[in-house]
């Protein structure tokens, strides 16, 4: 009998798994909603005056969108206000709601990744995951590699769909 052989194991493929640009820490949303008069109006010295007592360690090791869900016109330096706050805590943040932080977070993560590590390689891009990975990160991934692999594909290594192949 013969031996069985990974082929996969030892073809030259590199797979990159985006899911461990994810990170992992709990995700909150801060909505202006809650500091609007009667959802509607953004009554200045009253907001600055509940931003002042806040407790924002309750943000402390989370990841926070800035976002207004009330259908209300709220000036931009509101959202930078609260963003003084949770940055002179130490708390990562985005003006935006949660897909922009995902965005934001992978963009951050993505910006270490070597594109030379690549070269010449054919690569994978997993394409199953069990963290959310938003489809913005798929087309960074590939923008950033698409220059440097031998060629790009999506799913396992044993079944892929071809994306891109360099010209020879």
């Amino acid at each position: 009998m013969s031996e069985i052989i990974n082929r996969v194991a030892n073809s030259p493929i590199i797979t990159l798994n985006l899911e461990e640009f994810y990170r992992k820490e709990e995700r909150v949303v801060f909505d202006l909603k809650d500091y609007l008069f009667q959802e509607l109006i953004l009554r200045e010295k009253d907001f600055r005056a509940a931003l002042k007592v806040l407790d924002w360690t309750q943000y402390k090791g989370k990841l926070v969108a800035v976002t207004c869900t009330a259908d209300a016109i709220v000036p931009n330096w509101a959202f930078m206000l609260v963003g003084t706050y949770l940055g002179s805590h130490g708390v990562t943040y985005v003006l935006g709601d949660l897909q922009a932080l995902e965005q934001f977070l992978f963009e951050s993560s993505l910006a270490d990744l070597e594109p030379s590590t690549y070269e010449g390689r054919p690569v994978v891009v997993k394409g199953c995951s069990k963290f959310p990975v938003p489809l913005y990160a798929y087309g960074r991934v590939v923008a950033k590699i698409q220059g440097h692999a031998k060629s790009i594909m999506y799913g396992e290594p044993c079944s892929t769909v071809p994306l891109y192949k360099a010209p020879k």
